[in-house]
């Protein structure tokens, strides 16, 4: 995306010139999925997808935001003073949480501004999107207006937003990959403890393909709520044997010797997704280090399966991505990414098969789902700021 469409995107909605231009990235996660709210770990980096936002400030307590990915919304406005969440107000009540919660710690803000919004990352992919505009907001804000609150708080924030303002139950997976990030490495993120290792991710050999399944997801509509409720009711059995806090306080071993007392067969499986997937992650992590991809890549492929059979949010469309990948030559692994029942998939394949790898993964999807794929080179990073000429 070039700066210069994004100031005339910004002149001509708003008759001037925009002033300063921010980019928040999106993000895939490599392995551990669906183990950051069971307090597990998760092995996410931010991507160069994501969302570019153009703001001035105004002399009044309004917001007035547009959208270059949605047009037919035009322009939408908010009192920066009588914050609450409505539905009407679509897209902008990712911005109105993040100032909700930054006036709650810092006081109310002296005057609103123009916001002018352009995404490069698929509506409903998986790769995080809301997250990247939470972040995009919250910078934008703490910039603007010179206040000191440390990226964490932000990171932190961003996961109230979805919470408690918008009510979804997800963990802070995408909002800490996507205000921490690093470019040229992934996060390994304890997300119980939030302390995380930066881990180089350079592969001169291979490249990392988003394949997005076309299939749109929206979680708060999903049964991703109900997952995490499973995850508590299991919990919640097992306390009475262990003194734990989370799923991700199990080892694999604690769990197979006390996974008796979880009464449902249903729950059973969500949690043994919860631990393995955890200690999966930490594994993997660890071969990343050394280098040992053909390990990691298996790892991965364990993931899916657990995804699909366990935890059970793939379908059709996105468990059939990772098998066809798992078929073709120079694939190192291969799984569904995100929060599932629809969006991405990713994949790890060697530079020269490429190619041949999208078309046959695309033609093999379009044969049985009906529609095509579409297919994206990912690269790495840095986490949410403003986009300084220079930098």
């Amino acid at each position: 995306m070039k700066r210069e469409e994004l100031l005339k995107g910004f002149k001509e909605q708003f008759g001037y010139e925009g002033e300063r231009v921010f980019f928040s990235p999106g993000r895939i996660n490599l392995i551990g999925e669906h183990t950051d709210y069971n307090g597990g770990k998760v092995f996410p980096c931010a991507i160069t997808m994501g969302t570019y936002g153009v703001v001035k400030a105004r002399t009044d307590k309004e917001v007035h935001a547009f959208s270059g990915n949605f047009p037919e919304k035009g322009k939408l406005v908010f009192n920066i003073e009588t914050i609450s969440y409505k539905k009407e107000d679509n897209w902008t009540n990712y911005v109105k949480g993040m100032i909700k919660y930054i006036q709650e710690k810092t006081g109310d803000l002296p005057h609103g501004f123009d916001l002018y919004v352009y995404g490069t990352i698929p509506t409903g992919a998986s790769l995080s999107s809301s997250a990247s505009l939470e972040l995009l907001s919250g910078v934008i804000v703490r910039e603007l207006y010179g206040l000191s609150i440390p990226q964490l708080d932000l990171v932190k924030m961003g996961m109230r937003t979805e919470n408690e303002f918008l009510g979804l139950n997800s963990g802070i997976l995408d909002q800490f990959a996507i205000g921490m990030g690093k470019e040229g490495h992934a996060m390994l993120l304890d997300t119980t403890s939030l302390e995380y290792e930066q881990i180089p991710l350079v592969l001169p050999q291979h490249k990392i393909i988003i394949m997005n399944s076309m299939t749109q997801r929206e979680l708060v509509d999903s049964e991703y709520n109900t997952r995490r409720e499973q995850c508590e009711a299991a919990l919640k059995e097992l306390q009475t044997a262990l003194d734990i806090q989370s799923l991700g306080d199990l080892t694999e071993e604690d769990f197979e010797e006390n996974k008796h007392v979880i009464s449902d067969d249903v729950w059973l499986r969500r949690a043994k997704h919860a631990v393995y997937e955890s200690a999966r992650t930490e594994r993997a992590a660890e071969v990343l280090k050394k280098n040992d991809l053909k390990t990691f890549g298996q790892y991965m492929d364990e993931s899916h399966v657990s995804l699909h059979e366990d935890y059970e949010v793939t379908v059709e469309a996105t468990d059939l991505l990772p098998r066809l990948a798992w078929e073709e030559q120079g694939t190192v692994g291969a799984r569904m990414t995100g929060g599932g029942f629809g969006g991405c998939c990713i994949a790890i394949v060697e530079n020269e098969y490429v190619d041949r790898f999208i078309e046959n993964v695309g033609k093999g999807f379009k044969e049985k789902i009906g529609h095509e794929a579409e297919f994206y080179i990912a690269e790495t990073s840095d986490g949410t700021k403003e986009w300084i000429v220079n930098d």
